[in-house]
């Protein structure tokens, strides 16, 4: 039995209504900006605006920004009046929702180069990767980050219809791309690509892998694609034999997490093992271990051992785990 978790996980809660009926005029967009109830949130290049970064830390990541003293990273909104001067300079918009009367959208600045970005945005922050400032930000900021970062990546990928080839262009305020080729007219929607990640366990022990290409020494629960007609029960069971060899039983869903790098969401599970002999599949993970409760209650970061990064579904998994969330 799973007993009921607070606070979400991150990039779950934005606080927005998605306003579903306020999609469908053509000029949307003009009507929020005349209005002036709006922020705007600007993309480039998967990244999002943040104030408060100094040096060059939107490369060594959160654990140089969390160390940093006096540091306060902030997510950078613009209002309608500001955004007025980013219009021109705009690709997509996609119209997230609202929270609290004001509606929130998302504009993709992705086709400027660098040195090229306007006077508004440069004076304001730097760009930075979600994944290295989510766990400094406030949650419902990264929420509405990550929200943005998936559409706007969606749209990126769909530019063409995958029927016919023909061109596509955004409607419903971003959230649907229709062909434009009149003998297909195929309306196409925003995907998301179910994952399960889980927790097997054996008593006292906690199964982890890691693969190479992942930061020395981090290791992580076990993950994988769920597959056309497969339940999310067997595809659990399947990735966890398919990684590690290791038969589970009594699969139990925990919570989901959406994860658009670039465009999923992790549905978590725990699992028990039934046989507990490791047989790792090399073109999945470099290695797999049981390792003891005890010991990664008091080994995270020594001698280069490193559980999941903060913000994922995995840490909390385990970290669950350890404190006897789960039953």
């Amino acid at each position: 039995m799973t007993k009921q978790r607070t606070p979400a996980n991150y990039y779950a809660e934005s606080g927005l209504d998605r306003a579903a009926h306020l999609r469908d005029p053509e000029d949307w967009f003009e009507r929020l900006i005349e209005a002036g109830a709006a922020r705007i949130v600007p993309v480039w290049r998967s990244k999002h605006l943040i104030d408060g970064l100094e040096g060059d830390h939107t490369k060594t990541g959160v654990a140089a920004i969390m160390e940093r003293p006096g540091g306060n990273p902030q997510a950078i909104y613009f209002s309608a009046e500001e955004a007025r001067t980013l219009i021109a300079h705009t690709g997509e918009r996609v119209f997230l929702g609202e929270r609290e009367q004001v509606a929130y959208v998302a504009v993709d600045l992705s086709e400027l180069d660098e040195r090229d970005l306007p006077a508004p945005i440069t004076d304001r922050g730097v760009f930075a990767d979600l994944r290295m400032v989510g766990p400094v930000l406030e949650r419902a900021d990264g929420a509405i980050f990550a929200y943005a970062r998936g559409m706007l990546t969606w749209h990126r990928r769909h530019l063409f219809c995958g029927l016919c080839g023909s061109p596509t262009k955004t409607r419903a305020a971003g959230h649907v791309r229709s062909c434009t080729n009149e003998a297909c007219g195929t309306s196409h929607f925003p995907r998301t690509d179910p994952a399960v990640i889980m927790l097997v366990t054996d008593g006292d022990r906690a199964l982890l892998g890691r693969q190479a290409v992942w930061p020395p020494g981090m290791h992580s629960t076990l993950a994988g694609f769920v597959e056309p007609g497969e339940t999310l029960e067997d595809a659990v069971a399947r990735e966890v034999h398919e990684e590690a060899g290791v038969r589970v039983e009594n699969v139990r869903y925990h919570s989901s997490q959406p994860w658009p790098f670039p465009s999923s969401i992790m549905l978590g599970f725990h699992a028990e093992a039934v046989t507990t002999e490791i047989a790792t599949n090399d073109s999945e993970l470099e290695s797999a271990a049981w390792f003891e409760r005890d010991w990664l209650k008091e080994n995270d970061g020594v001698d280069g051992f490193r559980m999941p990064r903060l913000d994922s579904i995995a840490r909390r998994l385990i970290e669950d785990w350890l404190a006897g969330e789960v039953d």
